[in-house]
């Protein structure tokens, strides 16, 4: 065999072995992907059903004539940018906006929860104590929605970061996607005040 004949199948054999790594790389990458498009979706309809829950409480409240219509609007306004954001995984700016609306959503959600415990007529309705029964199974499905999120982008990153991966991954143009970060304060305690009045 001569050395032109040698040299054509050893670089025959290194593209089909590099065709193969590429071909296993890149699909690797899009299960990964994908895998994080559908925890995201997820995390999503989890905030979904909180949504519906709350919407079904600010109906309850909006019943009582007597209820502090600020505190009702403010909760209204942080409903509608909570649910007016649209988040691109592949854009970690959208995914902290989307944070950030829903933790202000939470917490204005929250001021109404306590505000409505002087009124004891809204807290005897249904729809009301069904929806006390409700939020904490939600809250909890949301934060295991989250953190499995948070699993399909660190698998998924590590397949773009990973030698030899990174290689296809800059080819083909996969990117590292960001990961649900804590609401900012969280990792302060709260302050509790016992001296009520």
């Amino acid at each position: 065999m001569s050395t032109k004949n040698l040299t054509l199948i050893v670089i025959g054999a290194l593209i089909l072995f590099l065709g193969g790594c590429g071909c296993k790389s890149y699909n690797g990458l899009v299960t990964g992907d994908q895998d994080v498009k559908k925890s995201w979706s997820n995390v999503e309809t989890n905030y979904q059903r909180r949504t519906d829950l709350y919407n079904s409480v600010i109906k309850t409240v909006q019943g009582s004539a007597n209820f502090e219509k600020s505190t009702l609007k403010e909760v209204i306004d942080a409903r509608s940018k909570a649910t007016s954001v649209t988040v691109d995984i592949n854009d970690p700016q959208s995914l902290e906006k989307y944070q950030a609306a829903q933790g202000q959503f939470q917490s204005a959600f929250g001021r109404l929860m306590a505000i409505a415990e002087a009124y004891p007529d809204l807290k005897t309705t249904k729809a009301f104590q069904d929806f006390q029964t409700q939020i904490e199974g939600t809250e909890n499905r949301i934060n295991v929605a989250r953190q499995d999120y948070n699993k399909s982008v660190e698998g998924y990153n590590l397949k773009v970061l990973r030698f030899p991966n990174n290689i296809f991954a800059a080819i083909f143009n996969f990117k590292e996607k960001a990961f649900y970060k804590a609401d900012a304060g969280s990792d302060k305690a709260p302050e509790i005040d016992f001296d009520i009045k």
